[in-house]
């Protein structure tokens, strides 16, 4: 039995996860880190803890959902302890993504701006259709609740990078995320990623290949955050026995 670890429990999806986590046979809640109190009860045999040392000593393999800050801290503590880690959080800076690879060098690491198979279907589909319709303008919307804290999504970020991969492109380098006044027609290699925020959306996420006379648009809409709670526990299943290294969602699916 594969022990976890949840980082980041107080959260929405970090709730569905220990709920989840009751209806799995190979694979059991052991441990959870919270910074002050954990806002709903669970079985009293799971250890909460504020203490990140007792957190890691009490699991097997960690999955994070958390905020930036957190996972940072997470990642620095994980390279004086290695673990296997599932890594959920969005957001995350340059140093913290470089923190991620040094971790990677250390224990096996699986980072996804989501945890869905449809989502990890589309972004193959995005890079195929990237580099098959040449002169296509590409335009990526992503739309979520109004409490979401980053944006563009990361999701939508990785389907740019998709896109730009497809077509041999540095997405930080023709990337436009706004448009307003006088700017001017729109540049051949140019990728926008645009973002709305409202109600109690899940997740939208909308890839359009724009030409003369036609269009493509390739989409994705999550109607449960549980597409990522499972999907969380079924790369955390699959990452446990793994060598170091930095993994994606596509290798534990096998896209």
């Amino acid at each position: 039995m594969v022990k976890v670890g949840v980082f980041g429990a107080n959260g929405r999806v970090g709730k569905l996860i220990i709920d989840d986590l009751k209806l799995t046979s190979d694979i059991s809640l052991s441990s959870v880190y919270v910074r002050n109190n954990l806002n709903f009860t669970i079985d009293p045999s799971v250890l909460v803890t504020t203490d990140i040392k007792s957190f890691l000593n009490g699991c097997d393999i960690i999955i994070d959902f958390s905020l930036p800050e957190a996972c940072e801290t997470l990642l620095e503590e994980c390279l004086k302890t290695p673990k296997p880690l599932v890594i959920g959080t969005t957001g995350l800076s340059a140093h913290q993504l470089n923190l991620l690879k040094q971790a990677s060098e250390k224990m096996p690491v699986l980072y996804a701006t989501n945890m869905s198979l449809g989502v990890a279907l589309l972004n193959k589909l995005v890079y195929q259709a990237s580099a098959a319709l040449d002169g296509f303008d590409i335009e990526i919307v992503e739309m979520h609740h109004k409490h979401k804290k980053d944006a563009p999504s990361g999701t939508a970020l990785t389907l740019g990078e998709s896109a730009a991969r497809g077509r041999g492109l540095d997405l930080d380098k023709v990337r436009v995320s706004g448009r307003d006044g006088n700017i001017g027609e729109r540049s051949e290699d140019e990728i926008a990623v645009m973002a709305l925020r409202g109600g109690d959306i899940v997740g939208r996420h909308t890839v359009g290949f724009y030409n003369d006379g036609e269009f493509i648009e390739l989409n994705h809409t999550a109607t449960s955050r549980n597409t990522f709670s499972k999907g969380a526990i079924r790369a955390a299943t699959w990452l446990a026995d793994k060598k170091a290294g930095l993994y994606s969602i596509s290798d534990c699916l096998e896209l």
